[in-house]
């Protein structure tokens, strides 16, 4: 027997007309029933979400650290009804799930520490120029008011968290549309946010397909817009909403640079098959195009094939399972597809690529050019490609070699390397000696070119939600 859930508006769970069955990607077994709110009620919230704004942004910093540390807590006593429902919902693997509910808890206690920091302002030296002496000015952070926050699939509570938990810490309210494919998670969320003493319509969940959140977007009062989803949308919702504040999390296609001398290549080739095939490739950040240097590159190859073979595909329920379904039909048939092209366009496939339903064998291909789907566009799926070089500079030109530009890891002892590989990858973030796939919640995240504008990490995020005002005082009086 499976749950129904209502959606959360002004504190109340409301029901609807519309329902929608959300189904498992791994064999199609409902999970849950969303109720779907219609277009006059999902336009309401911004009223109450306006009128808690009200309350929430003259909080005091200790009240909105206390909500977050019984969000946080909240979570905790649910953590294993949560990773099950992640792998309900979005058929990623347990193991993973677990994890996922781990990051979700630390965002929240995060967040609760950033309140102590959260309107911190500097002291201006207006007396810089003569005749201004006895004046001087302070700056400090103010929330923006009402933020809308839309949230992907592939990461269904903890990428939600790191919207809804620094528009807590800032004192901003927040309608959340999750993702169609996996909402139950940030319904359960709700559940949590409801019992920790957060004010009504502060946080609002409305699980409305893409297109129908727009006119809800297009309200003046809707202050910012936080997005993460496919650049195709993410840069159309820039143009359309160019008065509005936004932040994009969009697309990636990292790269991986490994030395002719890396500081361990079992760890490197391990680490690199997990961040290629984690999640089924499903994330913006898994490692899709390897670089690796000739002098090593076929022990290198043996190590990393040998790795990606030995993780387990299957059924994402049990304990073992490191790679579970593609998110749908729709998804595995593009992936394939892909595949294909590559291959007709003269690359080798050395493991991989058979579909079982949603499954697909993670894949490693080489000698793909450039001009293929699998390396010039964002696979999100479990193919990685891994090509030869022979001079650094070369690897760091093929590495930017893309519209993307999120994270991009290297694998050197020499620091030389890594530094120049700091200043010539456009991405948002390079990782030395680990895979681009690594992120903690408090670092700053978010990529350059097609992958998105602004930053998230929490307190990041935070200076994304605020604006900063300024205050001149004159003591000549």
């Amino acid at each position: 027997m499976h749950d129904e859930y209502g959606f959360l508006i002004d504190g109340k769970w409301l029901k609807s007309e519309t329902k929608k069955e959300i189904k498992s990607p791994y064999n199609d077994e409902v999970v849950g029933v969303i109720n779907v709110p219609d277009l006059n009620t999902a336009l309401e919230s911004v009223n109450f979400a306006e009128k808690a704004y009200t309350k929430t942004s003259r909080s005091p910093s200790y009240l909105r650290r206390r909500i977050l540390g019984e969000i946080a807590r909240g979570i905790e006593k649910r953590k294993e009804e949560f990773a099950k429902a992640l792998v309900q919902e979005g058929g990623k693997p347990l193991k993973t799930a677990r994890v996922e509910v781990d990051r979700a808890i630390t965002t929240f206690s995060i967040a609760s520490e950033e309140t102590n920091k959260f309107g911190e302002g500097e002291l201006i030296p207006i007396d810089t120029v003569p005749g201004n002496e006895g004046m001087f000015g302070i700056t400090r952070r103010f929330p923006l008011g009402v933020i809308l926050g839309i949230s992907p699939f592939n990461f269904p509570l903890n990428l939600v968290a790191h919207k809804v938990a620094p528009a807590i810490a800032c004192g901003n309210t927040m309608l959340l549309k999750p993702a169609s494919q996996t909402p139950i998670s940030a319904l359960m969320l709700g559940e949590v946010v409801t019992e920790s003493g957060l004010p009504p319509g502060a946080l609002n969940i409305l699980p409305l397909p893409g297109a129908s959140i727009e006119p809800v977007m297009d309200d003046p009062r809707i202050k910012k817009v936080s997005f993460t989803g496919s650049d195709e949308v993410g840069w159309e919702l820039m143009k359309k909403y160019s008065k509005k504040k936004v932040t994009l999390e969009l697309g990636g296609n990292a790269a991986v640079i490994v030395d002719e001398d890396p500081p361990d290549m079992d760890f490197a080739a391990e680490r690199n098959a997990w961040g290629a095939f984690y999640q089924a490739g499903q994330s913006c950040i898994s490692v899709q195009r390897m670089f690796v240097h000739e002098k090593i590159f076929d022990e290198f190859m043996d190590k990393f094939v040998a790795a990606t073979k030995a993780l387990k595909l299957g059924d994402p329920m049990l304990e073992d399972t490191d790679v579970g379904p593609v998110i749908d039909d729709h998804s595995a048939d593009r992936i394939m597809s892909w595949i294909d092209e590559a291959l007709d366009k003269g690359a080798k496939l050395i493991t991989g690529g058979s579909r079982e339903g949603r499954l697909i064998e993670p894949a490693i291909l080489t000698d793909v050019p450039p001009d293929a789907n699998v390396s010039c566009s964002e696979v999100f799926g479990p193919v990685v490609q891994v090509e030869k070089y022979s001079d650094f500079d070369q690897a760091l030109e093929q590495a930017n070699n893309t519209r993307y530009g999120l994270q991009a890891g290297v694998f050197t002892k020499d620091m030389k390397r890594a530094f120049k590989a700091y200043e010539s990858l456009q991405v948002g973030g390079v990782v030395v000696n680990d895979y681009p796939s690594f992120r903690v919640e408090n670092m700053p995240y978010g990529g350059v070119k097609d992958s998105g504008v602004g930053k998230e990490g929490i307190r990041y995020a935070i200076e994304e939600m605020t604006e900063l005002k300024l205050m001149v005082v004159n003591l000549n009086y």
